[in-house]
């Protein structure tokens, strides 16, 4: 039986449910503290049929798009965004199952920069590095901030409580940003004090160093950017991922 310690998934929603779920059935217990808000902004989009493909960095651009863009050719960054692309009602989709660089490539396989543009949707400062990839490889680009993500002011009271009763015995982060949000909020306060034994799992070595220095017990780092590779290091124990870890 895995570790029935709680596991603190700060994933925004819907995502953290779907996360919590796959928790329970390895035993774990979740504890949601989203450090990010998920809204929809307008945006000034090309007409479908003026772009020959969209590069889908996340599952939260692929939900802000309209619905006539469904009928284009989708290229996702991982097998969750496409898999959400797909239950969306995209009818071509196919996955880097990897991280962006993997998805500029992918790309650059099998599509033709003289067919037409690519929409990037993203939000704010986000993108920055697959367009000028992608552009690198002959591609025009047409970047559109589609969604805002808001980072959460405080942590949630049911993750105090967990700290405070040292049930903690994880937290999973799934981007730099909700990393970054999480040292900002808990690096003065009394939770930082908490974290010796604690271990954070990331899915990047970006998220991993937006932890900065706060003082878990190890910092481990997915084989690959994926849920699966990231849940599968609470069961790793003292092993190092392929990826690597940081001790405390």
């Amino acid at each position: 039986m895995a570790d029935a310690r709680a596991v603190l998934v700060t994933r925004p929603e819907p995502e953290a449910r779907e996360t919590a779920r796959r928790l329970r059935a390895l035993g774990y217990r979740p504890v949601l503290a989203p450090m990010l808000t998920i809204t929809p902004v307008p945006a000034r989009l090309p007409p479908p049929e003026a772009v020959q493909a969209i590069i889908a960095g996340s599952m939260n651009a692929v939900r802000a798009l309209p619905a006539a863009y469904r009928r284009v050719p989708l290229l996702a960054v991982g097998d969750a965004t496409a898999a959400a692309a797909r239950a969306g009602g995209y009818r071509t989709v196919r996955s880097a199952a990897g991280d962006a660089r993997d998805l500029a490539a992918l790309a650059a396989r099998l599509l033709d920069p003289r067919s037409g543009p690519l929409l990037l949707p993203t939000r704010a400062g986000e993108g920055l590095r697959l367009a000028a990839d992608l552009r690198a490889r002959g591609f025009a680009v047409l970047r559109r901030i589609v969604y805002a993500a808001t980072p959460a002011a405080g942590l949630a009271e049911r993750a105090r409580a967990a700290f405070a009763r040292g049930a903690v015995g994880a937290v999973v982060f799934f981007s730099a940003s909700a990393a970054r949000t999480f040292a900002r909020i808990v690096r003065r306060g009394p939770v930082a004090r908490m974290l010796g034994g604690v271990t954070a799992l990331t899915i990047s070595e970006a998220a991993a160093a937006a932890l900065g220095d706060l003082a878990f017990r190890a910092v481990r780092v997915a084989a690959r950017p994926d849920q699966d590779s990231l849940l599968a290091l609470l069961s790793a124990g003292g092993r190092r991922g392929r990826r690597g870890e940081r001790c405390r």
